[in-house]
């Protein structure tokens, strides 16, 4: 069987993250410049490679001070690590459209075996002829494991900036 490579359509996709901010509220940030392949040998997806990078310095939470100290020495690190890495090793069905898709996380030069919680929206033809496919991915990650350890105590005890990080993509994929 030949190979189905399937390219990520940026334009309806979107790679993202959350964190605790002062231990009670959720800050969102997303990767503006990102690519992402999908490679199979048949119908089913669990037989697929999945691939992803992420450019670090396109890292966008609607605050331009905050997202120029996320790209320091305390937090990423730009200038040295470029890329956010993610390939899978393995995808396993769980239910109807349900998987988990284990593999390799690299952030910071550091590398984790990272599985996501992930629905397979299926195969379709968008009314331009285009086969898509769609995806939505979730995992939590400890920032901590990946070498981004910066963080600020409160007056009021705790910390500035949480440990887990939610990691999420909504993605569309169109048959190359």
């Amino acid at each position: 069987m030949t190979n189905t490579v399937w390219n990520i359509d940026p334009t309806h996709s979107e790679i993202g993250f959350k964190v605790k901010h002062m231990m009670f509220t959720n800050v969102s940030g997303k990767f503006n410049d990102f690519t992402s392949t999908i490679k199979n040998v048949d119908a089913a997806f669990e037989t697929s490679e999945i691939s992803f990078t992420a450019k670090v310095a396109s890292i966008d939470t609607n605050n331009a001070d905050r997202d120029t100290h996320l790209k320091s020495a305390d937090f990423f690190e730009t200038e040295l690590y470029q890329d956010i890495v993610f390939t899978s090793t393995s995808i396993q069905k769980k239910t109807d459209n349900y998987y988990v898709v284990t593999g390799m996380l690299t952030i910071k030069g550091e590398t984790k075996e990272v599985a996501f919680n992930a629905e397979y929206s299926g195969v379709l033809v968008d009314p331009w002829g285009n086969t898509k496919i769609g995806l939505s991915l979730e995992s939590k990650i400890n920032r901590k494991e990946f070498g981004l350890t910066w963080n600020a105590g409160l007056e009021t005890g705790g910390v500035l900036v949480g440990e887990d990080i939610k990691l999420f993509a909504e993605v569309q994929f169109a048959k190359a």
